[in-house]
């Protein structure tokens, strides 16, 4: 099961320091008992909220320490892509995954796939049994929707302020934090869909 989807920034922006990102969307599946530990689960509703601010907060810097490192090794400059460039963008997006440890953020050990598309960074965490191939192409898609149907890589683009498009997306693709298994057939309706959805 996939237990959160992050989107946030993967490069320096003006306002943060160096190290730092900023989580612009996310969205929890499950149960909320299980990000939490025994004696977590008698906060109050705004202390759990907190500490789950906090612990995606702890998973986007990750992300982007190992976006940044694996930016630098390959030598790669950030190009900025032009509108229309989103397909480009994506093919050539960084990628990795992250091994969570117990504790760290969460009481149990988690997966974080993530995909560093020019300065956005878009993140599944899935506990640690999931299939990591189909996380991985259920991101992608995801992502590729994001880019093309939000244009989120334009200027101006306000990831706050279309939330309720990438919740609706989330619902079709992502349903409850369950991956699917997609044969061609249902994979091309279920496409149609949510592009007629998007262009709403």
């Amino acid at each position: 099961m996939v237990r959160c989807f992050l989107i946030h920034t993967v490069c320096p922006v003006n306002a943060l320091g160096a190290g730092e990102s900023r989580v612009l969307y996310c969205r929890v599946f499950g149960p909320d008992e299980s990000l939490f530990t025994d004696q977590e689960r008698e906060f109050s509703p705004e202390e759990r909220r907190v500490l789950q601010r906090e612990q995606t907060a702890v998973v986007a810097r990750q992300v982007h320490s190992a976006a940044s490192l694996s930016r630098g090794a390959a030598g790669r400059l950030l190009m900025e892509a032009l509108p229309g460039e989103e397909a480009l963008a994506l093919q050539e997006a960084d990628s990795g995954v992250l091994r969570l440890r117990a504790g760290d953020p969460f009481p149990e050990e988690m997966s974080a796939l993530w995909l560093g598309v020019q300065s956005l960074g878009f993140t599944l965490v899935c506990e640690p049994h999931e299939n990591l191939l189909l996380a991985e192409g259920t991101l992608r898609t995801l992502t590729r929707h994001c880019l093309e149907h939000l244009h989120l890589l334009g200027p101006g683009s306000e990831v706050l302020l279309r939330s309720d498009r990438i919740d609706a997306l989330l619902s079709r693709l992502l349903p409850h934090g369950q991956l699917l298994f997609l044969n061609h057939r249902f994979a091309h309706s279920l496409e149609k869909e949510v592009a007629a959805y998007m262009t709403k």
